[in-house]
């Protein structure tokens, strides 16, 4: 037997396991991590990717611009880095009164003071602050339309700087292939209805086709919501970029920087080293964690790990995800679409008004279609569960034994993911 300890909330749980049955263990793969920050963010950016160096593309008197991600990214750091960006700035004569951070809200809250300084560090008292908000129609500029009919219309503050850096973080994206790049345009600085038209690609073209296979984790090459974001980045033409990628723990792996395409996909690169995980085989039952708090602390933040672990999992095997789900309804965006009786309407009604919460909700609910789902976590969490179409358990041994019932004889095979929210596995 082999044991095996499963983060669930700020805590975890055990379980063991025949070792006759374990097909394979997803973790992140080893990479060092950065230990000079300061050091390596200079020489990426004076030796960047496919661009001339930062201090060379700037000059005094210029106005620059530069896009950051919110609260809801706090896992990129900026406040290890930020203010060694602006320090190359000022390097290159260009003084904190002509810099701008640019807050990329998307369709998210506004920042308090206090959320300002503790994301962006020292640097948020450094510079102006900039927030914006995609509901405000005047806010924004139309460039021209994509070719798969999205209006791309972008922050004019943002249009307006002299030069514009894009900065974020490159991890895997359950709809667009990766984040950062591209995705500090869209959904970041632009209006509600561009973005709302970006992500309604996620839907087939065919009424009653449900979710578009081609939109998903690592998945770039015909993937249309991607090659979306693509072509408005192209209207925008950012001057300059800065991406992080994390090691399996939680470091920096990589910095990337310079030309907003050719950094952007050498960083998505470095996330496949790290986090795509190859696999011989899919699974008969998956077990899956998030890693625990806060990737466990609600249904919505829990899709990237049942988006991940039914990717190990066979047709007609079993999922087994450990998540306590302290606040499990959150956010209320996402969880009404669980009141809609059916998957069949839950499609016709994001057809009608698409939201992301809800497209995350119907993903869900193809997830409890394609195999049996077991969430192992909170008593109370029972209705809910239920409402997706997923079975529920109270514990791991429960959660077994019902999976080794589905399966139906002993021989079955078990793929273990520890840290599903963050690994891709990958059949060879």
């Amino acid at each position: 037997m082999k044991q095996f300890e499963l983060g669930f909330g700020k805590g975890s749980m055990t379980i063991a396991l025949p070792e006759k049955n374990i097909l394979a263990e997803v973790e992140g793969n080893e990479y060092p991590a950065i230990e000079n920050i300061e050091a390596e963010v200079k020489n990426v950016l004076r030796n960047p990717i496919g661009s001339a160096p930062l201090k060379d593309l700037v000059k005094a008197g210029e106005k620059v611009g530069i896009v950051v991600s919110d609260v809801t990214r706090g896992w990129i750091r900026y406040d290890r880095f930020l203010h060694f960006i602006l320090d190359e700035l000022n390097e290159a004569g260009v003084p904190d009164s002509d810099i701008t951070l640019i807050v990329g809200l998307g369709s998210h809250r506004l920042h308090t003071e206090e959320e300002h300084k503790s994301v962006y560090g020292i640097s948020a008292d450094r510079v102006a602050i900039s927030q914006t908000m995609s509901n405000v129609e005047d806010a924004f500029e139309y460039l021209g339309t994509t070719s798969h009919g999205t209006e791309a219309k972008v922050n004019k503050i943002a249009l307006a700087q002299d030069k514009l850096i894009l900065t974020g973080g490159i991890v895997y994206h359950l709809l667009a292939g990766f984040g950062g790049g591209r995705k500090s345009i869209v959904p970041a600085i632009t209006a509600y209805d561009t973005i709302q038209q970006n992500h309604r690609l996620t839907l087939t073209k065919e009424v009653g086709g449900g979710a578009n296979p081609a939109c998903g984790s690592g998945l770039t090459e015909g993937n249309p919501m991607n090659e979306d974001l693509i072509e408005i980045a192209k209207m925008v033409n950012p001057d300059f970029i800065f991406n992080i990628t994390l090691t399996a723990e939680g470091q920096f792996a990589g910095f990337f920087a310079g030309d907003w395409m050719q950094a952007w996909e050498a960083g998505c690169k470095r996330v496949e080293e790290v986090f795509g995980v190859p696999v011989p085989a899919k699974a008969d039952i998956v077990l899956a964690s998030g890693g625990g708090y806060p990737k466990d602390i609600n249904c919505y933040q829990g899709s990237k790990t049942f988006d991940n672990a039914n990717m190990a999992g066979r047709d007609g095997g079993v999922v087994i995800s450990v998540m306590e789900f302290p606040d499990i309804a959150e956010p209320p965006d996402f969880s009404k679409w669980f009141d809609i009786p059916t998957i069949e309407e839950h499609e016709m009604k994001l057809r009608e008004s698409y939201t992301i919460p809800g497209f995350i909700a119907f993903k869900v609910r193809c997830f409890a279609k394609e195999r049996t789902n077991i969430v192992v976590t909170r008593p109370e969490n029972r209705a809910f569960i239920e409402k997706t179409g997923m079975r529920m358990a109270e514990t791991l041994d429960e959660a077994m034994a019902m999976a080794r019932d589905i399966i139906g004889h002993d021989d079955y095979t078990v793929t273990v993911m520890s840290h599903a929210a963050n690994t891709m596995p990958i059949i060879k």
